[in-house]
């Protein structure tokens, strides 16, 4: 996406020209040219792209050019930019010199800086040439005319959908039949099979889930776990997620085992259980065999445990060895498409400005809908893209485009119209950067932003911060239906159009396929994808900007000069240390699940880095004082054992701390010689965070509560675990929305400061030792989620009115509630209890009854 580099690339060199005046002259004037000839340049692609996309191979070899030229000015630009940042950072005489005078090495990279700017402006300017050449012509339709409040989505405040019940219009019945054959004990007590088959788009995965997340299937397993299959399987991955889900095993333990013995655990844990599996995804007849084959890991004891198949397939369906009932997915018919696609095309809040709601559904439910032939996926993506496009003409193109619908390509034509709607390059980047990840890859939307905000996808945009522009992306993305929030990524049927032109290369040795783009032997890929490599250096190239890997085994980093984005799981590398300090230009550093790592002190020269993150990964080396010299440095994640040591105080040390908007530290502070005097101080200075995580064993001293009182901005707290706590601090900032706070004893009643927070929406508190508690009424206005742990209360009084909004309650080891406070009858809104260690409570308890009957889904 050459347009997506030209304007990643001009927000970037904009916002280090404001930053930096401190560049010679020359510089400057060559940085003000470049600027201005990629955004002459970026006003032909709007004709090159069409040209390029009807298969003109010599116009994709220019943009190819262009999007190449970008980065190259760049990488120029910033070398300059990273040389007076190094320079100021600079301590002591030399320091001083380096500020007001030029060493000789300065000349000297400034001279190759020079000529490298000298090369690219060639480069540009045969571009030109060749575009003459190519009679590729200067759109000027709207150069110029844009301002970048237009690059910010627009419809954001009025919906809250349930995107789940509304894909699941259409399904209902089939979902009581498939939750009926599951938990019919009299029809059939032994190991059995329930197979979803249908084509693809039809809604197998989205009815699957809804049953498997269903109070009647929770209720009525011991044990339950969902895998995904795919294509491009490994039987011993499945067994160990499995295990992970059903035994609660950490990664660490698991990892270690062998085929067999995840089978074995996993046999001998389940055979006095009655469970639950989904298979998820089928592809193959002998997927069951291959789960199976070391060792039977689902034992048989005739108590009704299930296994739930979807597929694609009818053979893969009546396949497994074992009693089986086929259940064949049918259309939506033409009722059921209309609801669905009326959902996602004419929500309620946008049908009160249509002015011809008859014309509307006329043309909707008898044409538009019709030509989905009853598939819930391109109903919603179809729904999706006209709810921003709600016109005649467009509906009339739709009808005129699509003349046939009895194929597969009408799914590729709709997903294709819906993506090219999308409203700027930055989105359309943001949906092909999905493809970077495993098929059925979970991701976090947070994980994701933070990857999006590296890449330069996310402009800034005035009154908003990077990242509410970013979720806005993912709002826009959800409505149009082409990603779903808390699913799995589905994105991977654009893993071409993202090859096309270098966006993105990928390579996968367990599927065999190669990473070499698809469009041209000379195209240059920027973006690298590993999956299942081992014993290798890296396959990447010396330009690479971002790499992302999942499943190395003992892999070694190439020398990647320009890299940004640098995203490791479940991986061992080798000489790490040695490469990272070279990464000048890397925003992002994520490595989770990997083995031993160390940080070395040049991890102080990267300073341009936004990003660290080494949750779930070990770290060998004391976290350098340098780290916190970075200026950029935004969202810190780090699991360092005994290896955090705080930063002196500000004063001896020029500390760059303010920035940071996310502090997550899980350590065990070993030794008499730990300064937590300095932790204070360097907490303090944390004035800007939106997110601050403290998990401290055995315990955290009181004192950290009193760091709130300077941190009005904090949105996310998680703190465990404090010794005694006489009552919480009415000190916390306003705006929390979520807080994790747990302890050995809280002696005062802890809601009557909590339920004053007028934006609390998650709350999770563990450690109260009182024996009443009471929560008034107008308490806890906007709260959703609450989980209570280790409360050993007699009495909870609930006055009428409290807790308006609440939907998940969650009650762990409460063991002296000997009955439910009759005041959760009064929370209209509570749709799911969970029990659990509270053998006290009978299913005769009236409140319990009386919430089931409520249509309450309760757990115990």
């Amino acid at each position: 996406m050459a347009e997506s580099a030209i304007g990643s690339v001009l927000g970037n060199v904009s916002t280090l020209a404001v930053q930096e005046t401190t560049f010679l002259c020359g510089v400057n004037l060559e940085v003000g040219f470049l600027k201005d000839e990629l955004k002459r340049l970026k006003s032909y692609l709007k004709s090159a792209d069409a040209k390029r996309r009807s298969g003109d191979e010599l116009v994709a070899t220019w943009v190819s050019q262009i999007r190449d030229a970008a980065y190259e000015a760049e990488n120029a630009i910033e070398a300059a930019d990273y040389m007076e940042k190094r320079n100021r950072l600079k301590k002591g005489f030399m320091g001083a010199i380096s500020r007001y005078a030029r060493l000789p090495s300065d000349l000297i990279a400034l001279h190759t800086i020079g000529a490298e700017i000298q090369r690219v402006k060639r480069k540009i300017s045969e571009i030109f040439d060749r575009a003459n050449r190519l009679k590729i012509n200067l759109d000027t339709s709207g150069v110029e005319k844009v301002h970048i409040e237009d690059e910010y989505p627009q419809d954001y405040g009025a919906m809250h959908q349930n995107f789940q019940d509304i894909d699941l219009v259409g399904l209902g019945d089939e979902y009581k039949e498939i939750v009926g054959k599951l938990v019919d004990k009299k029809e059939n007590i032994t190991l059995s099979v329930v197979s979803i088959v249908s084509m693809g788009g039809a809604g197998k995965t989205t009815l699957a889930r809804k049953v498997y997340t269903s109070s009647s299937v929770k209720q009525h397993f011991d044990a339950a776990s969902w895998v995904t299959v795919s294509q491009n399987f490994k039987g011993i991955d499945l067994l160990k997620d499995i295990m992970k889900q059903i035994t609660g095993g950490t990664d660490e333990s698991i990892a270690k085992m062998n085929e067999y013995e995840v089978g074995k655990e996993i046999h001998d844990f389940l055979l006095q259980k009655r469970y639950l599996v989904v298979l998820d995804d089928v592809w193959e007849t002998d997927t069951w065999d291959q789960i199976n084959k070391r060792v039977k890991a689902f034992p048989d004891a005739t108590n009704g445990s299930r296994v739930l198949l979807t597929t694609r397939k009818e053979d893969v369906a009546n396949h497994v060895q074992m009693p089986t009932y086929v259940h064949h997915l049918k259309k939506l018919d033409e009722e059921k498409s209309w609801e669905l696609f009326s959902c996602k095309a004419l929500p309620s809040y946008k049908r009160s400005v249509i002015c011809d709601m008859d014309e509307f559904e006329k043309l909707g439910r008898k044409k538009l809908a019709k030509k989905c032939d009853g598939l819930p996926l391109a109903l919603a993506i179809l729904g999706g893209y006209l709810s921003k496009n709600l016109n005649e003409q467009i509906c009339s193109d739709i009808l005129l485009d699509w003349p046939s619908t009895k194929n597969g390509q009408m799914m590729r034509d709709i997903l294709a119209r819906s993506y090219k709607d999308l409203p700027n390059h930055y989105l359309r980047a943001c949906f092909l950067y999905l493809a970077a990840f495993p098929e059925d890859y979970i991701i976090s939307v947070s994980d994701l932003i933070e990857l999006w905000i590296a890449e330069n996808f996310v402009p800034h945009t005035p009154k908003h911060i990077l990242e509410e522009t970013a979720r806005n992306y993912v709002t826009e993305l959800a409505q149009r239906s082409l990603v779903q929030v808390v699913d799995r990524s589905r994105a991977h049927g654009w893993i071409e159009e993202a090859r096309q032109d270098g966006f993105l290369d990928g390579i996968d040795k367990t599927a065999g396929q190669a990473g070499a783009s698809s469009s041209s032997d000379n195209l240059m890929s920027y973006r690298f994808s590993f999956q299942n490599l081992s014993d290798q250096i890296l396959p990447a190239t010396p330009n690479v900007r971002s790499l992302l890997g999942f499943k190395l085994s003992s892999v070694s980093l190439p020398k990647l000069r320009f890299l940004r984005v640098l995203c490791i799981e479940n991986s061992t590398l080798k000489d790490f240390s040695s490469v990272i300090g070279g990464c000048i230009h890397l925003r992002l550093l994520r490595l989770r699940y990997c083995g031993s790592v160390t940080l070395p002190s040049s991890i102080g020269k990267l300073l341009y880095l936004q990003t660290i993150d080494l949750r779930r990964t070990i770290l060998m080396s004391v976290v350098p004082k340098s780290l916190w010299e970075i200026p950029t440095l935004r969202h810190v994640y780090l699991l360092s054992w005994n290896n955090f040591s705080p930063p002196p105080p500000a004063r001896s040390l020029r500390l760059q701390p303010k920035e940071l908007k996310s502090f997550v530290l899980d350590f065990d502070p070993v030794g008499t010689d730990f300064r937590f005097h300095d932790m204070m101080i360097f907490l303090g200075q944390l004035n800007q965070l939106t997110t601050f995580s403290l998990l401290m064993p055995p315990d955290i001293p009181r004192e950290v509560l009193n760091i709130f009182a300077n941190m009005p901005h904090l949105v996310e707290i998680s703190l465990g675990r404090f010794d005694v706590l006489d009552k919480l601090p009415a000190e916390f900032p306003q705006g929390v929305r979520r807080l994790v706070l747990h302890a050995d004893v809280i002696k005062q009643d802890p809601m009557p400061i909590l339920e004053e927070f007028p934006r609390l929406v998650v709350l999770e508190l563990g450690g109260y030792k009182g024996q009443t508690m009471c929560c008034s009424s107008q308490g806890f206005p906007r709260l959703q989620e609450l989980e209570l742990l280790d409360f050993p209360i007699e009495e909870w009084r609930m006055e009428d009115g409290a807790m308006p909004k609440l939907f998940h309650l969650s009650l762990w080891r409460c063991k002296k509630m000997s009955k439910l406070p009759v005041g959760l009858l009064h929370l209209q809104s509570l749709g799911q209890l969970k029990l659990t260690f509270m053998p006290q409570i009978s299913e005769d308890d009236i409140t319990l009854k009386e919430l089931r009957r409520k249509g309450c889904e309760v757990k115990k």
